[in-house]
């Protein structure tokens, strides 16, 4: 499977929240119990650094930065990562994530 790494645009939030929705099932992804709305997603990661991996022209992954909760430094994010299981998207989203 190839998969392409690009910036997240709005045409990807069903597919952004659906791998969410996956990640909360797990009860391992995240402390999250329910899917946010789009404008609550959106309002809680930073407008830069969104990546999705796009494979045979469906999302796979994403990637996201959030300011950190308990900030103690100036520069603190979070960074969140959702795969679908087996994919191997995740290493991949990791490190653009961090180079953008």
């Amino acid at each position: 499977m190839t998969l392409e790494i690009t910036e997240m645009s709005l045409a990807d939030r069903e597919q952004v929240l659906r791998i969410y929705l996956e990640g909360i099932a797990t009860g391992q992804a995240t402390f999250e119990t329910d899917v946010p709305s789009w404008e609550e997603w959106d309002g809680g990661h930073l407008p830069f650094a969104r990546l999705v991996a796009i494979s045979d022209g469906w999302v796979k992954g994403w990637a996201a930065l959030s300011p950190s909760r308990g900030v103690r430094f100036i520069a603190e994010w979070q960074r969140s990562v959702f795969t679908l299981t087996g994919i191997g998207a995740d290493r991949a989203l990791a490190a653009c994530c961090l180079k953008s």
